[in-house]
């Protein structure tokens, strides 16, 4: 259990009114806690006012209260039960493109009550965050996207609380985790400017803002934070990675990466921080290769090649029949390839190489992956050389993001002493496939670190503790957002880069470049 003096819930005995001591009962209780918060600033609201005298005196002058803070404001959302067993929770949500993230806290422990996830509902307006802000141009079109994901998000509320056997009325706090544009649908926020430029949001840090005002179905008077944004593609979600990962504070220059929509990427440490992000997203996430497709039953999450015989054996999520194959095991695909020669240098399928594997169907090389038998579809899985050329410009771009942000601060990739993975597609990627066909560095495997997803657990870590809140202003303020669609540099390296492993081998000393071994040591370790 946490300390409480830690959490966002404090228990206060009050010394009762006299004669002697006339006190108001809000001056009474606002002064305890502020000298309990060491702060001068804690505000209430009037509604909250109008029912305290009653409570007060109804519970003896001790009072459970839920606070929450912007860093700069405290407010007393609430005060309860002090007798009470039911928890305060507070609702932790990683806002994401595809999908959307919550984890129900109990406010006083930091213990999980529940977690449920579900597929973002504004994806039946786009995948993509640009079809959904041309959408908000629509009479009607913002609203329709607000209230998608407020609907979706109040699912999740009923379903978690019933979980935990609570009401929603006891839900008190939500600490939103999003990029820029998520978080400007979910607050109701055009993100018309954020696509046109100077690329300027309604809003980098939108702090502190009522539930209910929102639509959530929760306590009537429970506070919403929105993680800040550093602008258009660096959001919150980001912000929220690097308070869990703890880059800010570590002596050691980190590396953190977090694959989705984009690739976006924190370098530095306890005195600095710079980032940058980068198309470098989809093609990785399985969303370019026709066989491609994100995690689900029935999709092949790990594959390899036996390079004496050429066999592919493969496992699929659920044990079911292949239909796609998710974005990291597309990596370790690319890496078998490599590896076995039937991929040269170029990124080009080698025909002899694979004899009965490979075939041309109107001018177009394929890799025949799995045979029409064996697929679930009753048709074959077969990877394109266009698939494979995409995912080519995909690890390209990404090393190429990585190493113009490192040189930008005079370091080299080898410099790097922790290199973080963030998000699904960073749990599930195998270093060693990323580092042979040159999209990750070519560092020592106990160099990465992997993160899960950063976002969710940085806007848990905000409820778990009262802590964590001062330092995200000081995260934001301190990051130096480097522009790539400007930086010469980067189209010079990007070229260099749309080689397996890269033009300049040297840079991937423990890769074995096809010719020279028949197979590369530990590739699927």
């Amino acid at each position: 259990m946490n300390d409480t003096n830690q959490t966002w819930v404090e228990q206060v005995f009050l010394v009762p009114p006299s004669l002697r001591d006339n006190t108001a009962d809000a001056d009474r209780l606002l002064a305890a806690l502020r000298n309990r918060l060491k702060t001068d600033v804690l505000l209430a609201d009037i509604g909250l006012l109008r029912d305290l005298p009653d409570r007060l005196r109804q519970w003896g002058y001790q009072a459970r209260c839920v606070l929450f803070s912007d860093g700069n404001v405290f407010y007393l959302v609430d005060v309860t039960d002090p007798e009470a067993q039911t928890p305060c929770a507070g609702l932790a949500v990683d806002l994401g493109t595809t999908r959307v993230v919550t984890r129900l806290i109990n406010l006083e422990t930091a213990a999980v009550l529940a977690e449920t996830s579900f597929e973002n509902p504004q994806t039946t307006i786009g995948d993509d965050i640009l079809t959904r802000i041309h959408y908000t141009d629509r009479p009607g079109g913002l609203d329709h996207l607000h209230d998608l994901i407020i609907n979706g998000l109040n699912r999740a509320i009923d379903e978690l609380c019933d979980q935990a056997g609570i009401n929603t009325t006891d839900l008190y706090l939500l600490a939103v985790s999003g990029n820029t544009t998520m978080t400007h649908l979910f607050l109701k926020l055009s993100p018309r400017w954020i696509i046109r430029e100077p690329y300027i949001p309604a809003v980098n840090t939108p702090g502190i803002v009522k539930a209910g005002e929102l639509g959530i179905d929760a306590n009537p008077r429970a506070r919403v934070f929105c993680f800040p944004s550093v602008g258009s593609y660096f959001g919150g979600d980001l912000i929220s990675g690097i308070l869990f990962g703890q880059l800010h504070r570590s002596d050691d220059t980190s590396l953190l990466v977090d694959v989705g929509t984009n690739a976006e990427v924190v370098l530095g440490n306890r005195e600095w921080l710079i980032a940058c992000a980068g198309a470098a997203g989809p093609a990785l996430e399985g969303g370019v290769a026709k066989i491609g497709a994100k995690a689900g039953p029935g999709v092949i999450d790990t594959i390899s090649i036996d390079p004496a015989t050429g066999d592919v054996t493969f496992d699929t999520i659920e044990h079911l029949a292949p239909k796609a194959i998710c974005g990291s095991a597309l990596i370790d695909l690319v890496a078998q390839l490599f590896a076995g020669g039937i991929l040269d240098i170029r990124g080009k399928l080698v025909p002899g190489k694979a004899p009965g594997r490979i075939e041309t169907d109107d001018g177009i090389v394929a890799y025949v992956v799995v045979p029409a038998e064996q697929s679930a579809t009753g048709q074959a899985l077969v990877f394109a050389q266009p698939d494979i050329d995409n995912i080519i410009r995909s690890k390209a771009a990404m090393y190429t993001i990585l190493e113009t942000l490192t040189a930008s601060v005079g370091l080299a990739l080898s410099d790097i002493e922790t290199f973080c993975v963030a998000g699904t597609f960073g749990s599930l990627i195998n270093p060693r496939s990323a580092i042979t066909i040159g999209m990750l560095p070519d560092l020592p495997i106990e160099r990465f670190r992997v993160l899960g997803n950063s976002s969710l657990e940085g806007a848990a870590l905000l409820l778990s503790s009262r802590h964590p809140v001062t330092e995200i202003a000081a995260i934001r303020n301190r990051i130096t957002y480097l522009e790539l669609n400007v930086n010469q540099e980067f189209m010079n390296r990007f070229s260099a880069a749309r080689f397996l492993p890269h033009t300049d081998t040297t840079l991937f000393p423990s890769v074995t470049v096809p010719g020279s071994a028949s197979s590369l040591p530990g590739l699927t370790g």
